[in-house]
C-alpha cells in the first residue's frame, strides 16, 4: 500500500533529519531530506511533497527565506519551521514571508509534531476537496447555463434557499419534463 504523503525534512544537521525520521516511523509516510534549502529545492523540482520541515538557522539560505520560495513556488505544500533559537524576529519573518503553518522550538515534543503533521494533511485534504467541488460546482453551472439557454420557454430558473432548483413552468406545458431529459442526456455524456 502507498504512503499517504511524502514529507520533505530539512536541516544542515543530518543526524536530526535522522531523529525526525524515527519520530515519524510509525506513520504512513514518504520521507526526503536535505542538508540546505538548495538541495531541498532540487527535490521540490522532481518530487511531490506534501509538507516541508525546515530548520530555521542553515548556512546560505534561512529557513524563513526558504519556506517562501516554497510558498511561491509550491503553494499547497504545507510549510512548518522547527528552530533552536526562539526568536521573536525569525517566527514573524517565516510567518509572514513562508505563512509557516507551524513554528517549533528544537528539542521539540515528538507526539506535537506528529499531531501538528496529521492536521496539517487533513488540512491540506480539506483544501484540495474544497477546490475539487468548485470546480464541480462551476462545471455544472456553465451546463445549467447552456441548458438554460437551450430552453427559452422557462420563464424562471432559481434556487431556493437549500440550493434546489425551483421552476416555474407557467409559461411552458411540458419543459420541466424536456429539462429534465436535457440535463440527463448532458450527464450521460459527461
Amino acid at each position: 500500500m502507498p504512503n499517504e504523503a511524502t514529507i520533505l525534512l530539512v536541516d544542515d544537521e543530518p543526524h536530526v533529519t535522522d531523529a525526525l525520521k524515527r519520530t515519524f516511523r510509525s506513520q504512513p509516510y514518504d520521507f526526503l531530506t536535505a542538508t540546505s534549502a538548495a538541495a531541498a529545492q532540487k527535490l521540490l523540482e522532481s518530487h511531490h511533497v506534501d509538507v516541508v520541515v525546515s530548520d530555521e538557522q542553515m548556512p546560505g539560505m534561512s529557513g524563513s527565506e526558504f519556506l517562501s520560495l516554497v510558498r511561491k513556488r509550491y503553494p499547497h505544500t504545507i510549510r512548518m519551521i522547527l528552530s533552536g533559537h526562539a526568536s521573536l524576529t525569525a517566527a514573524v519573518r517565516a510567518i509572514n514571508e513562508g505563512e509557516v503553518y507551524r513554528f517549533f522550538l528544537k528539542p521539540c515534543n515528538p507526539v506535537d509534531l506528529i499531531v501538528t503533521v496529521q492536521q496539517a494533511l487533513q488540512h491540506k485534504r480539506l483544501e484540495e476537496q474544497s477546490r475539487r467541488l468548485l470546480r464541480e460546482y462551476r462545471r455544472q453551472a456553465a451546463l445549467l447555463d447552456r441548458v438554460k439557454e437551450g430552453n427559452s420557454e422557462l420563464l424562471h430558473l432559481d434556487t431556493d434557499e437549500q440550493g434546489a432548483l425551483v421552476i416555474d413552468e407557467s409559461d411552458g406545458e411540458g419543459a420541466v419534463s424536456e429539462l429534465l431529459a436535457e440535463i440527463e442526456q448532458a450527464m450521460k455524456g459527461r
